[in-house]
């Protein structure tokens, strides 16, 4: 055969190589167009090259492939002769990728972003270094379609799928939490209240702090702090398993939902059921269950539903928990810490009720108490109707930063998150999740807050 000249054809060469960059790809013959030409792509001056295939008669390859006009011999001929060599890294399309400044992308999208991008580009480099003895059938077929990549990808999607079906039945709660997160991704702005100082005065009054800074009788003030403080622990040891519970605080009423194996609770007796939170009480007959076992947590979630289903049922309507006295003595005590505190709870109340008549906004409560006394606390004070129970956080255990985190996962980045306050711990998290704070000493900053919500403002 005889082989090109040289100096003849270097016309056509330079005519071919104008003729590649209006195409997708061309064969090339000679690696002189390499060094004329650096500008080309790499992909170009990768292909293989043939000494029988003359430049004359080169065309042009058509494929499917919706991102480079490459055969898929030509692909399985790349992968053969340069294994570790990428077609289109996926740090080239890393930059395609939204900044911050134009919103966040969840992690959710970027992995199915990126599998797509890999699925087109290179779908036969990872099986051929994963599974060597594979490689022969892939390279011989040169069929994308019967790729064990793609065999084992729809493999994996299978047993992916039957895993789905063949959830274990204790793991319903969790999902029934991811269910009501999914009604919440039409919100826009997420408010995160602090309880004791913010939306009710309690602690300043068992100091008698507030007295001091307002200058209100000391005695009153103090006295009135500890008949509602009393009344708290009252409700949640009757009625909210609180001595069960004290030792096994947890953050989210969902908690250990996943514990939960769904049973009949109306004829369940709680005080036989041979249940102890408290650590001191572990030297228990065996048939109790050891702490933090199956049979034990599965008793702890049946005190947390149970308490959910009571807050459910009475948060509108505290006094059916209690007896006529005690409900008596409540609507007093209530009425006169309002007084005492110059109708704060009313004007925190202004702010609550136009957030929540948003449909767009949501109230959440972060609270330093514990979640079975700040459940009673809510209910006592009036406020089980702006906060459902889903809607609270116990920072005992995990400090607000930490409740703030599992909020935004739950709500996700796209929502505006607005702290309102007055400790130093709401601050420092705000400011660490860049979230604007909204800080609550005196009545003017409540009344501050409820005239920017009138104004749209916040």
């Amino acid at each position: 055969m005889e082989e090109p000249q040289d100096l003849p054809e270097q016309p056509v060469k330079k005519a071919k190589m104008q003729e590649s960059r209006e195409q997708s790809l061309s064969h090339v013959s000679n690696a002189e167009v390499s060094d004329q030409k650096p500008e080309s792509s790499s992909l170009g001056s990768n292909l293989p090259m043939s000494s029988e295939t003359s430049t004359t008669n080169a065309s042009p390859v058509s494929t499917s492939s919706t991102v480079v006009n490459i055969s898929t011999s030509a692909v399985a001929s790349i992968s053969q002769e340069y294994p570790t060599y990428t077609i289109l890294g996926q740090s080239q399309y890393q930059t395609c990728y939204p900044p911050s400044g134009f919103g966040v992308v969840t992690p959710a999208d970027s992995n199915t972003e990126s599998t797509a991008i890999a699925t087109t580009t290179y779908p036969t480099e990872k099986p051929n270094t994963m599974v060597p003895t594979r490689t022969v059938q892939r390279h011989s077929s040169g069929d994308a379609s019967t790729s064990p990549s793609l065999s084992r990808a729809t493999a994996s999607k299978e047993l992916d799928e039957q895993a789905r079906k063949n959830i274990p039945g204790k793991n319903r709660g969790k999902r029934k939490a991811d269910t009501s997160s999914s009604q919440d991704s039409e919100l826009e702005r997420v408010f995160l209240w602090d309880l004791d100082e913010t939306i009710i005065i309690f602690h300043s009054l068992l100091t008698g702090s507030y007295a001091q800074k307002y200058g209100k009788d000391p005695t009153l003030v103090i006295g009135s702090g500890l008949s509602m403080e009393e009344m708290i622990f009252e409700v949640a040891d009757t009625h909210l398993f609180f001595n069960d519970l004290e030792e096994c605080d947890q953050v989210h009423i969902e908690d250990v939902a996943s514990d939960d194996n769904g049973q009949d609770l109306s004829n369940y007796n709680f005080s036989t059921d041979g249940f102890s939170g408290a650590g001191s009480n572990a030297n228990h007959s065996s048939s109790v269950g050891v702490q933090g076992g199956v049979d034990w947590m599965r008793k702890l979630a049946f005190r947390y539903r149970r308490v959910r289903e009571i807050y459910d049922k009475y948060k509108t309507n505290v006094g059916g928990l209690l007896s006529p006295q005690k409900r008596e003595a409540l609507q007093r005590l209530r009425t006169d810490i309002e007084v005492l505190t110059d109708s704060w709870l009313e004007t925190a109340l202004k702010s609550l009720l136009l957030i929540q008549s948003r449909k767009n906004c949501v109230n959440i409560l972060i609270t330093t108490t514990q979640l079975v006394p700040a459940l009673a606390k809510v209910l006592l004070y009036g406020l089980g109707e702006v906060f459902p129970i889903e809607n609270i956080y116990s920072a005992t255990k995990i400090g607000k930063e930490s409740c703030f985190e599992r909020i935004v996962s739950r709500f996700g980045k796209k929502v505006t998150y607005v702290v309102i306050g007055d400790g130093r711990d709401e601050e420092v998290a705000a400011k660490q999740h860049n979230m604007p704070f909204w800080r609550i000493t005196n009545h003017a900053d409540l009344m501050s807050l409820h005239q920017a919500l009138e104004l749209d403002f916040l």
